[in-house]
């Protein structure tokens, strides 16, 4: 089973990663972009069958590692 997980800073959070990518983008002549959060994308190839323990296992992995749930929150997506 894969999880796919999505990690994106939490509203308030400063991000000058996406300001930068805001401010090159604009440079480029994309004047319709009013905002850019950067984030991460994490993909997890599981050996897990059982959906519910795939969720707990990806939830621990976000809690205890891959994600600082101080200042970013995550999405889980499971897919067979």
């Amino acid at each position: 089973m894969k999880a796919k997980i999505h990690i994106t800073l939490k509203n308030g959070v400063l991000d000058p990663q996406g300001k930068a990518v805001g401010h090159a983008l604009a440079s480029l002549g994309f004047a319709g972009v009013k905002d850019v959060r950067q984030g991460k994308f994490i993909e997890l190839d599981l050996a897990e069958t059982d959906k519910a323990k795939a969720r707990d296992a990806a939830e621990q992995m976000c809690k205890q590692l891959l994600a600082n749930t101080v200042i970013e929150n995550y999405t889980i997506d499971l897919v067979d």
